[in-house]
């Protein structure tokens, strides 16, 4: 047996465990697992403690993580949705976040406090489309205007966003090149995405599918795992991002996996559980773990990036909710703007590749994540607010035709 050491994955796994347990424990502390496993990672890092680091079973098992991360998260576009008014609004508010980020981004490096406008605009423009959903979901919006412009224009700042990190971020490749690139991955996508449905319509394959699905050989996760392997491997091949590839194998899946018959209905469930049960939260603590805290206090222009990043953040993405105003009025839009500002795992996904790349320094990295995990524990909770008073009239008028009901009753 190689020698390898468990103490520190052990400690990984101890974390991914107490968090969700202990926010079980206490449902009146409304705050997503992922803030607390990374910060329970940078309390067990090297910053603090440092009774954790990056060792190479961590490193695997994160990278696997990112991976799932944004190969669920591809699972969550709502495709066949996005068109029409709802594809033309996100499409227009993703370019308004651009077009600020950008602006943003050279304010901050003229004050010295950023350097790369654009990789800072393509940080500032993604929305956690993880977290956005299971709120609106939980609040009963998924299926209302609200939740449908909402979830669209956070699907279309994922997916844009993740292109054009890939486009102009790839390691040792300029623009034009990477467009190249792209533009054959996406052929290689569709021509693999082809073959795949046409298997999928060969009755004797399906049977097998169905018969085999929910035994030990569990075949249509093997082929859902074997899909994302392949696309990461032609996207390090051709030299492209991999979470440009987690996320189109995922949404290239949901393309290809209609299950319209319900014949399988735990399938995205099973992927869940591989993802979130073991991969995933190893991706998010060992984030933490690698979250240079020293760096970050090191200067008061540090700490001074992170509010400016927060407040960067709610622009961004904010400002273009209000064209939603006159679909779903202004209180609705305030709801969407809070939620588009939500962002954390792509900036921790981006970070770290802006930092090996060297277009950002550990210091912006860190105040950039910073900001990320404040914009997770205020701006939902903001909108859960806004959203319960909006709420609150409905009911009064519920409850007076109620009254007005049994009174006549009465008569």
């Amino acid at each position: 047996m190689p020698d390898v050491s468990f103490s520190g994955l052990l400690i990984v796994a101890g974390i991914a465990f107490l968090a969700p347990l202990l926010l079980g424990l206490a449902p009146r502390v409304r705050l997503p697992a992922v803030v607390v496993e990374i910060v329970a990672g940078i309390i067990v890092g090297p910053s603090v403690l440092g009774w954790v680091h990056l060792d190479q079973p961590i490193r695997i098992l994160s990278v696997i993580g990112l991976a799932l991360l944004l190969f669920l998260g591809g699972l969550e576009v709502e495709i066949d949705r996005l068109r029409g008014r709802l594809l033309r609004l996100s499409l227009l508010g993703l370019a308004i976040s651009l077009v600020l980020g950008v602006a943003i981004g050279w304010g901050l490096k003229l004050a010295d406090l950023g350097e790369s406008p654009l990789f800072l605009a393509i940080v500032l423009s993604a929305t956690s489309l993880g977290l956005v959903i299971p709120l609106l979901k939980d609040a009963g919006r998924t299926t209302s205007e609200f939740g449908q412009l909402t979830i669209g224009a956070s699907s279309v700042a994922d997916f844009g966003a993740v292109i054009l990190l890939s486009l102009f971020f790839s390691e040792g490749a300029s623009a034009g090149a990477t467009l190249v690139l792209l533009l054959s991955f996406v052929l290689l996508v569709t021509v693999i995405g082809l073959a795949v449905a046409r298997a999928g319509r060969s009755m004797r394959i399906a049977n097998v599918l169905l018969e085999q699905q929910d035994t030990t050989a569990e075949l249509r996760i093997r082929g859902a795992v074997l899909l994302l392997l392949i696309f990461l491997f032609l996207a390090q091949r051709l030299g492209l991002e991999v979470i440009l590839a987690a996320f189109i194998a995922g949404a290239v899946l949901k393309l290809l996996d209609r299950d319209v018959m319900m014949t399988h209905p735990n399938f995205h469930l099973k992927l869940e559980a591989i993802g979130f049960g073991l991969f995933i939260p190893v991706f998010f603590v060992s984030s933490g773990v690698s979250f240079d805290l020293k760096a970050l206090f090191a200067n008061p222009s540090a700490i001074l990036r992170i509010p400016l990043f927060l407040a960067a953040l709610l622009v961004v993405r904010g400002i273009p909710a209000w064209l939603y105003r006159p679909v779903i009025g202004t209180r609705s839009s305030a709801v969407a703007a809070l939620l588009q500002a939500t962002s954390l795992p792509f900036i921790v996904a981006a970070t770290q590749i802006g930092i090996q790349l060297g277009t950002i320094d550990r210091v912006t990295g860190a105040a950039l994540v910073a900001a990320g995990l404040l914009s997770v524990l205020i701006f939902p909770a903001l909108a859960l607010t806004l959203l319960a008073r909006s709420d609150q009239p409905a009911s009064a008028n519920l409850g007076d035709q109620d009254q007005l009901v049994s009174k006549e009753a009465q008569e």
